[in-house]
């Protein structure tokens, strides 16, 4: 096995830098040059500015800006950061020991750093205020998700652990606020095809074989003051499908709570940080690979719109 290539330059706000291996080919006289071409999406004027910066290096130490293209090399940098909204909302630390960091993260904060949200994301956050460079993600929760999320402190195990995720060995439970309907009978499971396409911000559900199931039971409803009727779903996906809960419980009539997406796709500044998505990822259970042992997390958090809830009655 090929040993990765350790980069020379540190972690910038819990961020490592970018890699990039230049071609095979001999297009271009200068690295510059090739830089230009390779990110189409940086300006040349700021590429010339890292340059003299010393931003941008080698194995070797920093490029110049005339440096000649070595084709087969590796180069690194730190991209520029976006403008970002905070995230106004604390990760709560619920377990750590030598393998595995388990948190409650909140709604709104996404997992990894894509597309607008880098520096406010959990495992950018975790690194850089926990001091631990190395961590990574076992598996991922959308950004308006709440709740438990689980992390590798030892990169040699970080494969073990996401394996678990990928072939579903984990057994992972939801709890969901949304509207009571006394005329859907449950618990049951739905079966249904769910289809994402890139480029498209919402799944969607299409005749054809099943590939998304859900178990779906209420564990309790209440009646508000004003008459409003909620439940407390306690949600088990079987399958691992892109928004997959928001969708199934949309299709039984009762949608999520904050539901931005489904049943209609509405727009949503990134700093509006109210009406959260009233989903929690509340339990995981797994068969430890590295020890061995059976462990069982659960959540600490509670969704607001139960707790705010005047008036109740016992499913």
């Amino acid at each position: 096995m090929r040993r990765k290539l350790r980069s020379p330059l540190p972690q910038r706000h819990g961020l490592d830098a970018v890699r990039l291996r230049t071609p095979a080919e001999t297009s271009w006289a200068t690295m510059r040059d090739h830089l230009v071409e390779r990110l189409p999406r940086v300006e040349p004027a700021r590429i010339d500015a890292m340059l003299r910066e010393q931003r941008i290096v080698d194995s070797g130490g920093p490029l110049s800006p005339d440096a000649p293209f070595v084709p087969e090399s590796f180069v690194w940098f730190h991209r520029d950061l976006p403008d970002e909204v905070p995230v106004p909302f604390p990760i709560e630390v619920l377990h750590r020991d030598d393998d595995l960091l388990v948190v409650d993260k909140p709604h709104f904060l996404a997992t990894i750093p894509r597309g607008q949200h880098i520096v406010e994301t959990a495992l950018v956050r975790l690194r850089r205020e926990l001091g631990l460079p190395l961590l990574s993600p076992a598996h991922r929760l959308d950004r308006v998700t709440a709740g438990l999320l689980m992390f590798v402190l030892r990169p040699e195990h970080r494969g073990a652990y996401q394996t678990l995720f990928r072939d579903r060995r984990v057994r992972k439970t939801y709890e969901a606020i949304a509207p009571y309907d006394p005329a859907l009978a449950l618990p049951r499971t739905v079966r249904s095809r769910i289809v994402k396409e890139r480029g498209i911000i919402c799944a969607r559900e299409e005749p054809g074989e099943p590939n998304a199931e859900t178990h779906v039971e209420l564990l309790e409803h209440r009646t508000g003051s004003d008459g409003s009727r909620l439940g407390r779903y306690r949600l088990t996906p079987l399958t691992g499908r892109t928004h997959q809960l928001r969708l199934h419980m949309s299709g039984l009539g009762v949608p999520i709570l904050g539901d931005d997406f489904y049943p209609v796709l509405t727009e949503k500044p990134l700093g509006d940080f109210t009406r959260p998505l009233q989903l929690l990822a509340s339990t995981l259970e797994f068969v430890d690979p590295v020890s061995g042992r059976a462990r069982r997390f659960t959540s600490g958090l509670q969704l607001q719109a139960w707790s705010n809830h005047a008036g109740w009655t016992a499913a």
